[in-house]
């Protein structure tokens, strides 16, 4: 079994509702496309088939994928979640003391990490280099272009 993965509620009801779609709307439309390529006749080469077929491999690895990963969630409770220190499902500000941008990051699961929402996986650097930090505490975090200090602003949920 895969490592266990710490998500929100709403993150694993995201998870299901895709896991149903697959198997309740792709999967049989994709039988369809194969018993239709099929009623074509030869199928030794026949494209529809080959790609009908691929599809079918790709769904049904996503799907197993899937499943692995809803085997492994374990849902956060959020209410002992607590801000003395960086954890995940934290609402974080940093400062960077470089040009003092200041930027506001919540830490999600890797499933949830979604940029434009200002959610960041707890596996990228900037979360790692975060985690167990207090108000106040000023952070060496290697990114791409170097290594910038960050001081930690503020942590909410």
């Amino acid at each position: 079994m895969g490592k266990v993965s710490y998500i929100t509620e709403e993150g694993l009801k995201k998870m299901k509702d895709e896991l149903e779609h697959l198997m309740t709307v792709e999967r049989p439309a994709i039988s369809k496309q194969i018993g239709e390529a099929i009623e074509k006749g030869d199928i030794s080469e026949n494209a529809e088939y080959d790609a009908a077929k691929d599809a079918q491999g790709m769904l049904e690895a996503k799907i197993a994928i899937l499943r692995g990963k809803i085997a492994s969630a374990r849902i956060i409770d959020e209410s002992k979640i607590d801000t003395s220190c960086v954890q995940i499902l934290n609402k974080v500000t940093i400062k960077n003391i470089k040009n003092n941008a200041t930027m506001q990051y919540t830490i999600v699961s890797e499933h949830e990490a979604d940029l434009k929402a200002g959610k960041i996986s707890i596996a990228t650097p900037i979360a790692k280099g975060l985690m167990g930090k207090k108000v106040g505490d000023v952070v060496e975090i290697k990114v791409p272009s170097g290594t910038i200090p960050f001081e930690i602003v503020d942590i909410s949920l």
